[in-house]
This record gives C-alpha cells, sequence and structure tokens, in this order.
C-alpha cells in the first residue's frame, strides 16, 4: 500500500514554484535538475496540475505559476489530479469471489466497509494539510536544518 510517488514530486514541484515566484521561471528542465525526475515526467505531473487549475504554463518559453492560493491547494487536491482513482485502489481487495470457499464469496462484501472507513480517514486528513503548511515547514526545516 502506498501512495504513488507523483504525489511527492508535484509537491515538490509547487513549492519550488512558489519560492522561485519572481526570481527564476520555473521550467521542467530546472525541475528535473531538483527532483531528479526526467522532464518528460515532470511534464506529465504539469499537466496534471494544470488540468486540476493549480498552475498554469506559459506557451514557448514556459513558465509555471500557481493559480490560486498555497492556502486553498490540499494535499488531497494534488493527489486526486494526479491519482484520480488513486484512494480507491490505495487498498485492494483480491479477487476470489468465483471460488466456493464461503470466506473467498464474502471477504469483498466483508472489508467493504472497513476499507471505506480508512479511505474516507485518508481523504479527510489529506484535505486538511494544505500547500501553504506544506511551505511553512519547509521553511521552519531550511531555518533550523538541525530540528
Amino acid at each position: 500500500m502506498q501512495i504513488s510517488m507523483k504525489c511527492s514530486v508535484a509537491v515538490h514541484c509547487l513549492i519550488f514554484i512558489y519560492e522561485a515566484k519572481g526570481k527564476a521561471r520555473v521550467t521542467s528542465t530546472l525541475l528535473s535538475q531538483s527532483t531528479g525526475c526526467n522532464p518528460v515526467v515532470i511534464r506529465n505531473v504539469f499537466s496534471a496540475l494544470k488540468k486540476a487549475g493549480i498552475i498554469t504554463v506559459a506557451r514557448g518559453a514556459g513558465g509555471a505559476e500557481l493559480c490560486m492560493s498555497p492556502a486553498d491547494i490540499t494535499l488531497y487536491m494534488i493527489y486526486q489530479a494526479l491519482e484520480p482513482d488513486g484512494l480507491s485502489s490505495l487498498i485492494g481487495i483480491h479477487p476470489c469471489a468465483d471460488r466456493k470457499c464461503p470466506v473467498a464469496q464474502n471477504i469483498h462484501l466483508v472489508l467493504q466497509g472497513p476499507y471505506q472507513e480508512i479511505e474516507e480517514a485518508i481523504k479527510k486528513t489529506m484535505k486538511g494539510i494544505t500547500l501553504e503548511s506544506m511551505i511553512e515547514d519547509f521553511h521552519r526545516r531550511v531555518e533550523e536544518p538541525d530540528s
């Protein structure tokens, strides 16, 4: 069970975009150097974030910018942009309903409720974490590297 690494790459990019505002033109090449990801991966992340209305990307010479305040961008919004079906597939149930075993025939229904509760709890937590709070944490860590 793992949240896709695309989400951490996207958060990395968004913090970088925020920090670079007015200082540098943020391109996929620049973010590739910062993240260690291929520029194509960055462009795919950009595409998903742009489609979700989180960033804009200038045509031609490039350059990404946030479309909204970091206080209004949640971790859930970022995750949903990259993994639209992500949470529902985060916890899977093995296929076995066609077996003669009564446990196998009912395990999906038994786990459906608990897994839905887990999904809702994850969603609620992710909606409570903003890009702004992650930027603030980044600033604390830069100012106090030993903490």
